[in-house]
């Protein structure tokens, strides 16, 4: 007959290998039951302790949470402030710690300009004191050896001469401003497009001043040959940036207007110079006047001197606002203004003197090209400038 499960025809009444197989099948789910069944009453057993501990838990967050409002009630009839001068302790604490780490850092920074200053040997020559009523005669401030003119004197010196004070300058300030943690509201960049290699040009960084229009990058060196144009057309806040070597005959204060594919000017890197010491200065405490902001290692040494050197930041706390607060009322057009304002040969201006005393006038659109030293230079009509 027919086996039901393997089908196969066979004489016997059953399958002996089908029997086999049923039988070990169920053999296998009745040992499998038999364990579950020996296990069954362990899991119940541990699901019942589980419950019993998550109903003391609550009980014990219950009476706990009862607890401590119970006792914040009796505290806060009792002594109202009792836990705030532990908070107030440790905000004078760390208030402490910081005004302490503040005047670390300030010392440090005053020692590290103080190297600065002798490493770069900036130094006071000339001049002569008050002697019986006579007034006195400021000298020349010089940086490694070599005299930084006022704006107005620029011309006096061979191209080699600025360039090489200008760029000791550059460093010197860019060192200082490095130390002392402050942003200033134009910045150097050079030729090569690494640090200190090729020539300097100095432009608006971010802000919102009237200053920041001015990101058109202006040289920081002269040649000896000007351009080859006749004449040369006045600097534009906005003009095309050409890294071209520019001569002092390109020295004009710039148009109201925006204009466009005009020279670079000398002059109005010089005042973003001039500018970013002055800016530097007010943020040490030092307030540099109008009429002697063309007197840069002058002003740079008065910043190494501040009381308050070191001690305001763009960095570290107390944290100066972006450049340039309102708090700073220089403004860079009177900068190139005064700047570029440089008669033959202007008086020095000393110290206390108004910059109404100082003489700065409208700047006239004529302008007479002489030939000094090999190189020429264009001087600008008005009454004075920087001296």
């Amino acid at each position: 007959m027919e086996c039901k499960n393997c089908e196969l025809k066979q004489r016997q009444y059953y399958c002996a290998i089908c029997l086999k197989t049923q039988y070990a099948i169920m053999n296998t789910v009745a040992r499998a039951f038999r364990a579950f069944k020996s296990i069954e009453s362990g899991r119940l057993q541990i699901r019942a302790e589980i419950a019993q501990v998550n109903r003391s838990l609550d009980q014990l967050v219950v009476y706990d949470l009862a607890k401590l409002k119970r006792d914040c009630e009796s505290n806060a009839h009792s002594t109202p402030a009792r836990l705030l001068p532990p908070q107030s302790q440790t905000l004078t604490k760390e208030s402490q710690e910081l005004s302490v780490l503040s005047q670390t850092i300030a010392r440090a920074r005053s020692g590290l300009v103080q190297e600065l200053v002798e490493v770069f040997h900036v130094v006071e020559v000339g001049g002569r004191p008050a002697v019986g009523g006579r007034p006195g005669a400021r000298g020349e401030w010089t940086i490694g050896g070599l005299v930084l003119p006022v704006p107005g004197d620029v011309r006096r010196y061979p191209p080699d001469h600025i360039n090489a004070v200008i760029t000791h300058t550059i460093h010197f300030l860019g060192l200082l401003t490095f130390y002392l943690g402050i942003k200033v509201p134009f910045e150097v960049s050079w030729s090569c497009r690494r640090f200190g290699v090729g020539m300097p040009w100095i432009g608006a960084g971010r802000g919102s001043e009237s200053w920041a229009k001015w990101t058109t990058e202006h040289p920081m060196h002269l040649t000896s040959k000007p351009f080859s144009t006749p004449s040369s057309t006045p600097s534009s806040p906005t003009s095309s940036p050409s890294h071209t070597p520019a001569s002092l005959a390109d020295s004009e204060a710039p148009e109201q207007a925006p204009t466009h594919n005009q020279n670079q000017s000398f002059t109005t890197g010089l005042a973003m110079l001039l500018y970013n010491v002055c800016y530097l200065a007010h943020t040490q405490g030092v307030e540099i006047p109008l009429s002697q902001a063309g007197d840069a290692l002058g002003n740079l040494w008065a910043v190494c001197c501040s009381g308050e050197l070191g001690r305001r930041s763009h960095s570290t706390t107390p944290i100066l606002l972006p450049p340039t607060p309102p708090s700073f009322t220089l403004d860079f057009a009177q900068v190139l203004q005064a700047t570029a304002a440089s008669p033959a040969r202007a008086a020095r201006i000393r110290p206390g003197r108004s910059a109404q005393e100082a003489g700065i006038g409208r700047i006239r659109s004529e302008r007479i090209v002489e030939e000094e030293d090999g190189w020429d230079v264009v001087e600008l009509g008005g009454e004075e400038g920087f001296g």
